[in-house]
């Protein structure tokens, strides 16, 4: 790969755990062009990932590279936690030569692209209008479950969180949650929302109940399926943790309304709440977001919005990290 002409040049990325999103700047401010796919299991590294994208856009190394990862940024040394891919920081900046690489968590780099969503890209799901500079929640189930917000600066700014909220403990409330939660826990030793809350926790929920029931799972071997079973065939198990798994989405996305005092409401990202539709608004997510006790009618205005995105906002939000100091 030749140098890049240009050092307004950049290339952004939106990194999960099964997925790699790739795009090109033209420059500060420039709509993100070229965004393609990869499939993270089919590169050894994250490195070649990105050449494999940069050679076949054929322009050469950008100056600039921000990327938004599915994963804690706590040191140099990257480990991802849901997938194999492991580097160190330092060294993919200078394999490449960039003059600048950013790397934020996924979730950190969607909450940066909240505010400049349009209404025709999020559908509400209960509650009222946000208030004006109020802290913001984020909560989304893909690979696994993403957890950040902003916090309002100043007349105009925002800070957005770095945390990994998916992984708190479980919120199991009734006895089949419970059933799951102790089925979790004696599987990977930590029954964290995040184990029931995302992809493989969905088809693991399904497999437990069926356990519980004596029902064998039939030929149901991923998420999807899991999915495709409660929606279409109404398979009784697949049905309940399809139900279960809004359930306790509700209760995570509530709690965290609560830590945050998120009155300027809640965005649900990731890839799997989209895909379900109107099923979702009509899940026992928003009763549960709500069931807080004495603290129900502090929740019950608070807005909640589904990120109906065609293109990944992360990687904008990505792109505007390069544009603050840090």
């Amino acid at each position: 790969m030749s140098s890049s002409t240009s050092d307004r040049h950049r290339l952004i990325a939106d990194v999960g755990g099964t997925n790699a999103r790739f795009g090109w700047q033209a420059g500060p401010g420039e709509p993100i062009s070229d965004i393609q796919v990869l499939q993270v299991a089919e590169h050894a590294r994250l490195q070649d990932a990105m050449r494999h994208y940069l050679d076949g856009l054929g322009r050469g190394v950008p100056s600039a590279v921000a990327i938004a990862i599915a994963n804690p940024i706590t040191g140099d040394q990257v480990h991802m936690t849901n997938a194999a891919w492991s580097f160190s920081q330092s060294a993919v900046k200078a394999e490449f030569g960039f003059t600048t690489f950013r790397l934020l968590n996924d979730f950190t780099a969607l909450a940066l692209a909240l505010p400049g969503l349009p209404a025709n890209q999020l559908r509400q799901v209960g509650g009222q209008s946000p208030a004006p500079r109020a802290p913001i929640g984020l909560v989304g189930a893909g690979t696994g479950l993403g957890v950040s917000g902003l916090l309002p600066v100043g007349e105009a700014g925002w800070m957005p969180l770095a945390g990994e909220g998916g992984h708190v403990t479980m919120p199991a409330i009734t006895a089949r949650e419970r059933v799951v939660m102790d089925g979790l826990a004696q599987r990977y030793g930590h029954a964290s929302a995040e184990r029931l809350v995302c992809g493989q926790g969905l088809l693991d929920t399904f497999g437990l109940l069926c356990q519980a029931d004596g029902v064998g799972p039939g030929a149901v071997h991923s998420a999807a399926e899991v999915t495709e079973a409660a929606l279409k065939a109404h398979h009784p198990q697949a049905v309940e943790a399809l139900t279960m798994f809004c359930a306790v989405f509700g209760t995570v996305a509530g709690n965290l309304a609560l830590t945050l005092g998120a009155h300027g409401g809640v965005y649900i990202g990731g890839g799997i709440v989209p895909r379900l539709g109107a099923w979702f608004d009509s899940s026992p997510f928003r009763e549960r977001f709500e069931a807080k006790g004495r603290f129900k009618s502090y929740l019950a205005n608070i807005p909640v919005w589904v990120i109906t995105s065609a293109q990944s906002p992360a990687l904008l939000g990505a792109a505007r990290s390069l544009d603050s100091p840090g």
